[in-house]
């Protein structure tokens, strides 16, 4: 959906770098007093699963993948966010786990959302196909109903052009820029407080963890760039 090369990357390595973390943290060994357990392992695993996911997306080739079990893949990921959190058994502990699930479930179903506008392109993109080899390619791609594959910018090859989905990826890009930035203020915070005491916790939860955070935002703010170009 993007044409810019130097955006692409930085993009990519927006996402590359958090997908290598949470990757590292789903294998990484248990520690006594607090190393990661199944929960956590799964939600790091879902974490990497989406920024790969991402990094795709940006690309051309991101486009041939199959987007039906993406859209599962991640409207489960939300599910099992929420889930977990509903699981807790104290309710005080509930409502917390919950406001802390909120935004993975808020990123896991804009994944999703975006996935199924990926199939809805596709299709619009082989109807296209179609139409040109049948009219000897007079059909013109960018005049396709709900998508604008002009790419006259310069940077966008692809943007939302139907109202509906177009203030839907805005509201998206909205809230993934406000989770991005609160993600990078909370990881200042962190690495502040590790210098100013000199120690760590060295099994500190990624909620805590400066590093972690720091991840976090990386994806946040990157999708909210992708959702953006949709815009």
């Amino acid at each position: 959906m993007i044409a810019s090369t130097g955006l692409r990357w930085i993009l990519t390595l927006l996402f590359v770098v958090p997908a290598l973390a949470a990757m590292w943290r789903t294998g990484a060994p248990g520690r006594a007093g607090g190393g990661p357990g199944a929960v956590e392992r799964v939600a790091h695993l879902l974490h990497a699963v989406m920024a790969l996911a991402m990094a795709a997306m940006v690309w051309p080739w991101g486009m041939n993948l199959p987007a039906g079990p993406q859209v599962a893949l991640f409207t489960l990921g939300a599910m099992w966010f929420a889930g977990v959190a509903l699981a807790r058994p104290a309710s005080a502990s509930r409502t917390r786990a919950l406001r802390g699930a909120l935004p993975h479930v808020v990123m896991m179903g804009a994944m999703a959302w975006m996935a199924a506008a990926m199939v809805s392109s596709g299709s619009m993109a082989g109807h296209g196909s179609s139409a040109m080899a049948g009219h000897g390619g007079s059909h013109d791609m960018a005049h396709m109903p709900g998508m604008d594959m002009s790419g006259g910018s310069g940077t966008v090859t692809m943007a939302l052009t139907d109202t509906a989905p177009r203030l839907t990826a805005g509201l998206l890009a909205a809230v993934l820029l406000v989770l991005g930035v609160w993600w990078l203020a909370r990881s200042f915070d962190a690495a502040r407080l590790v210098y100013a005491t000199g120690t760590r916790r060295p099994a500190a939860p990624v909620e805590r963890d400066a590093f972690g955070l720091a991840c976090h935002s990386a994806m946040a703010l990157g999708m909210a760039v992708t959702f953006v170009v949709l815009v």
